[in-house]
């Protein structure tokens, strides 16, 4: 018996398909990690509980982009322009207060899904991850198993990087509040729901305490007619331990708040022509296929992000080993958090633009796993800003040009300098620092930009509401 099982292992060892690059999570980094990896001549896997790629950007309904307007590049910037391209322009984009970029979660599926196609992505849809080995064999919830040679965690909550062994940053003074996004629509019938479970109105009482219900709805007003509902104000946003919770409780009552809220808004504020679209997630009720997380578990790095790196960037050196950049300020949801009021002070916190260094997404002391979501190396306050979906993509796509080098190279991930990574990504058109004086397609850029990364020119960050500046010749006020 034991020449048979020794046998049967051998072969099955044989038969397990081995991929260079496994990324487990096709949400927003993971995806752009994929495709990155992919172009760069990897065999790419991704395993994605959804039947979407994208994550908070599609999965999870999040389809109004915060911030980079100015400073769009790389698989960023295919992304908006594919949007804008879509849509008749980036004037069309702009349908609701909320952001520049906005967009049917679908649309967006779509453009993201072409874009893995053509790089020869493989994905498996609808597919979890059952167990982890050691470099890094892996059993999926098909049944199936695979090998990789990289493995990245591209997950909403950092479930694989705890399951592989990286050492879980323990900086966290509370979760934020989270989000069970809906994309609603004008209906010419009463489409009033039912009562929802432990349905309470005082809960949204105040939704519109600032802003008239029309501004409300308005926020998030998609290009093709549809409302997106992501209302922070006594809205849908709920705070729950949900890193500590089943997750099924999590959905149920991260739903049930939602449903709360359109039910308010259909009931209390005379809505009742406004209800869930079913014409945009292939779900039974209608909802995204998971809920927005605004933050993960985060790891420790070969580098820590910090609001200070941020602030002041010369007192570091993490600039010089820039791969992606955000101009977002540190936006924080603790409305619905019982300790709101002593951490008022996290909320919109003022930072100039800023670049995020590779190490955030190498842990440390454990070879051949990277980081590709909200679950890189970066302090708890400063997470308020590189959480936001153009600096996950960025961070995914160096995420993928560092796994598809290593590869290559045969060298674990940390080996790789950063300015390998940094001329791939220069390669793509991609900011590694946030300088506003010239864009990709300028002549001149790749050299500004890696004049910056040397620190032979510097740049000057400013606040400005809600779009930070960083300028090597700051313009005339």
């Amino acid at each position: 018996m034991r020449l048979i099982s020794t046998a049967f292992l051998i072969l099955a060892a044989a038969c397990t398909p081995v991929y260079d690059v496994v990324v487990v999570g096709g949400g927003t980094g993971g995806t752009a990690a994929a495709i990155e990896a992919a172009r760069d001549g990897a065999r790419v896997l991704v395993v994605e509980e959804s039947p979407w790629l994208g994550g908070m950007l599609t999965s999870a309904g999040v389809s109004a982009i915060d911030g980079n307007y100015r400073l769009r590049g790389g698989i960023f910037g295919e992304f908006t322009d594919s949007l804008a391209a879509r849509y008749g322009g980036y004037d069309a984009l702009k349908s609701g207060w909320v952001s520049n970029i906005l967009f049917n979660p679908a649309v967006g599926a779509d453009i993201l899904a072409n874009m893995a196609g053509e790089a020869g992505v493989e994905v498996r849809f609808e597919t979890t991850v059952t167990d982890i080995r050691d470099h890094w064999r892996l059993t999926l919830s098909d049944g199936s198993r695979v090998k990789a040679r990289i493995l990245l965690d591209g997950t909403e909550l950092g479930d694989i990087a705890i399951e592989a062994g990286a050492e879980e940053l323990q900086d966290r003074v509370t979760l934020q509040d989270m989000t069970y996004v809906a994309v609603v629509k004008q209906y010419d019938y009463d489409v009033t729901i039912v009562e929802p479970q432990d349905y309470n109105p005082e809960l949204y009482r105040e939704c519109c305490s600032t802003w008239p219900p029309e501004m409300m709805l308005s926020y998030g007003a998609l290009p093709d007619g549809h409302i997106m509902l992501n209302w922070p104000q006594n809205g849908n946003d709920i705070y729950l331990d949900y890193l500590n919770m089943p997750r099924e409780d999590v959905y149920r009552q991260a739903k049930n708040r939602t449903l709360g809220y359109i039910y308010y808004l259909q009931t209390e504020l005379g809505y009742k022509n406004i209800g869930i679209a079913h014409d945009v997630f292939p779900t039974a009720d209608g909802l995204p296929f998971y809920p927005y997380y605004r933050e993960s578990r985060r790891f420790a790095g070969r580098d820590t992000m910090t609001l200070e790196a941020a602030r002041r960037p010369y007192d570091f050196d993490l600039y010089t080993r820039a791969v992606a950049v955000g101009d977002y300020p540190v936006d924080h949801h603790h409305n619905q958090n019982p300790r709101r009021e002593e951490l008022s002070h996290l909320w919109y916190g003022k930072i100039p633009s800023f670049s995020v260094p590779l190490g955030v997404v190498i842990p440390v002391g454990v070879e051949d796993l990277l980081m590709a979501d909200k679950n890189i190396s970066v302090s708890w306050e400063m997470n308020g800003a590189t959480r936001l979906q153009p600096v996950v993509t960025g961070l995914g796509q160096a995420a993928g040009a560092l796994a598809a080098i290593a590869v290559k190279t045969g060298r674990h991930p940390s080996e790789v300098p950063a300015s390998e990574v940094q001329a791939v990504l220069l390669d793509r058109g991609c900011y590694l620092l946030p300088f506003l004086d010239l864009k990709p397609t300028d002549p001149g850029f790749r050299e500004l930009q890696k004049k910056g990364i040397k620190g032979e020119v510097k740049g000057t960050g400013r606040s400005i509401d809600w779009s930070n500046e960083t300028w090597v010749n700051t313009p005339e006020q």
